[in-house]
Order: structure tokens, then sequence, then C-alpha cells
């Protein structure tokens, strides 16, 4: 293994060793990179909802004992024998989809994020609330330089998952809902905005500072996930994990309207009546992200220039991080602070 400077032989991660725990401070050994691996020096790592969902044991069968985490922005402190693609010392992001085979019928289709063998950071191999992590070179991205490492952070999940949602609701959109105005809104809505669409933002009912988030955003409109907005919508992205709004948003959307899930995990969608589908409406999920997700935000985002609004917490504060997430107490989106 090629480095640059001393690494130790153990580091501080926070571990999840039984679903339905909070997370343990641990010093564990600094992992090896293997041949197509970097090792990279943890700066900073993004909360995200899809952290809450497995150390909540929503998302069953993970690798246990656990380092969580794939919001992660670093830099290579070392790397295996066939790494090409980064030098030491630069700064790589590194997001939810880490390995894929490359040869099953889905990555031959140019569908990798439904890879039959896929492995996935932070949930079955050891992701970035740590201070060191090895990441295959293949799913690391070179970051814009307009960005500090905590304001990367959610880019590598909360805007990559949101943007792959965004791209599905079509090309010919005018008027999208968004519900849900968590971490992934904000950045989609600031691109939508951007693009000239005009934004609605759906917030669980009574979060008027969410709803004055969104309008000091750009959003034209803020309100309840129980209310009807003034006008029919285009297309609908639902970040919330709460099935009840599938026909919410169904109800809101016009003809040939087009509602995607932009969530891994979801409550129970209820019955509702064909009459919410009818007229060529749309319901689609969104599974993973693709490389070219990647790529196409990082290039876009210092364009608009998205701005991610953040708060930090140190890599101890882990489970408080978590918790205010899992209340609906974060503004935009939480950042572990590691070694910045």
């Amino acid at each position: 293994m090629e480095q640059n400077y001393n690494i130790p032989k153990t580091m501080r991660a926070m571990i999840l060793d039984t679903p339905g725990e909070p997370l343990q401070l641990k010093y564990v050994p600094v992992p090896v990179p293997g041949d197509e691996q970097l090792l990279i020096r943890v700066a900073a790592c993004g909360v995200c909802r899809t952290d809450l969902h497995i150390v909540d044991g929503e998302l069953t069968h993970p690798k246990l004992p656990l380092i969580i985490g794939h919001e992660i922005v670093g830099t290579v402190a070392g790397m295996g024998k066939n790494v090409k693609q980064f030098s030491l010392g630069e700064r790589v992001g590194v997001p939810w989809l880490g390995y894929t085979d490359g040869t099953c019928r889905y990555c031959k289709k140019n569908m990798e994020n439904l890879c039959e063998n896929a492995e996935f950071t932070g949930y079955t191999i050891d992701g970035g609330y740590a201070e060191y992590t090895v990441a295959d070179q293949r799913y690391c991205f070179k970051l814009p330089g307009v960005y500090r490492d905590t304001e990367a952070a959610p880019l590598l999940c909360a805007g990559l998952i949101g943007y792959r949602s965004y791209r599905m609701t079509g090309d010919n959109i005018e008027k999208l809902g968004i519900y849900g105005f968590g971490g992934a809104a904000h950045i989609i809505a600031q691109i939508a905005i951007h693009q000239g669409k005009k934004v609605y933002a759906f917030t669980k009912p009574g979060d008027m500072n969410g709803q004055q988030f969104a309008l000091k955003l750009g959003a034209v409109w803020a309100g309840s996930s129980n209310d009807i907005p003034p006008e029919k919508l285009d297309a609908a992205i639902i970040f919330a994990p709460v099935g009840a709004l599938v026909p919410a948003a169904l109800k809101a959307v016009d003809k040939g309207g087009v509602v995607v899930c932009g969530g891994i995990h979801m409550s129970d969608i209820p019955s509702f009546k064909y009459d919410l589908l009818w007229e060529e409406r749309v319901i689609r999920s969104v599974a993973n992200l693709t490389r070219r997700d990647g790529e196409e935000l990082l290039e876009i985002a210092p364009k608009v220039p998205v701005k991610t609004e953040v708060q930090v917490f140190t890599l101890e504060q882990a489970n408080d991080a978590l918790d205010n997430l899992r209340s609906g107490n974060i503004e935009g989106a939480a950042v572990l602070a590691i070694g910045v």
C-alpha cells in the first residue's frame, strides 16, 4: 500500500452492534485497502435517513458489527497497487453504492444501481462514522473545490438520490411538489428552481419552520402534507418515508403526472381508489444511484450554486445527530465533522 504519512494502527469509530441500540464509540483497527481500493482519512460524513433505517432495524440484514455512514468526504491516505484514478492527498467523496460486479444482467444493461451483487457503503460494507474508511476507486468521486468538507457531504446521498428522483420526474414538468423537506429536498429544490420550475413544498403538519425554510429557498408555496396545493402539479417527489403520502401526492398531480418515491424504506401504502391513478398517472420508486447521477450532480451543483444547509456534530455526537433527525429537528442536513 502506498501512503503519504504515518497511519495509526487503530481509529475511533461509532459501531452498530445491535439494531435498535445506540452506536458505541470504540477503537478498532484501521482498515487496509485492497488492490482496487483507497484508504480515506474521513473529514466529514453526512447523517442520512437511511442510517436511521439501518440503526432502527427497518433495513434488515446489515453487516454486523457495522460502521454506518455513506456521505463520506475525506482525503486519500493510502491506495492499493491498481489504483490509477486518484492521487495521495486528493479529496474524494464516497456514496451509498460501493461495489457492483459489472457482469450481471443489470450491469450489462447499464443499470448498475440494480446490480444483483451490489454492496452498499455503511450497510453491507463499513462506512464513514470513523476516522478512516476504505472504498472501491470506481465508486469514489472527485469533489468541487467550492464546497467545504461538511458542505459537500450531503451531496453524496441526499443530493445524489434526490437528483436521481428529480430525473425520474421527466423532462416536461413546470410544477414540482416535494413531500418531506429535509436534506434531499433542500438540495433538489434549489436545482429545480434554478431550472425554472415552480416548487411546492409539503412538510409534516405544524412544521412552520420547515415551511419557512422552503419559502426562503424559493418555493412558491409551502404547506402541510395534508393540504391540496393551489394548482395541480406535474410531478411530485416523496422523500418522507410515509406510505400515506402516495395517495395524497396522486391527488395533487394532474393527468399524466408522476409520483416518485425517493426513499429506500417507506411505511405501507394504504389502498386508494383507482380514480387517483387513472388518466395515466405514474408511481415509481428510485433504487440506489449510478455513477452518472453523481457525475451530473457534482457538475450542476456549483453552477446553481447549490448551498447545503448543515448542522454539524462531532463523531461522538452521532447518536444525538440520529435522534435529532428521527424527531425532525434538523433543518437541511446533519453532518459529522470528524477530521476537519
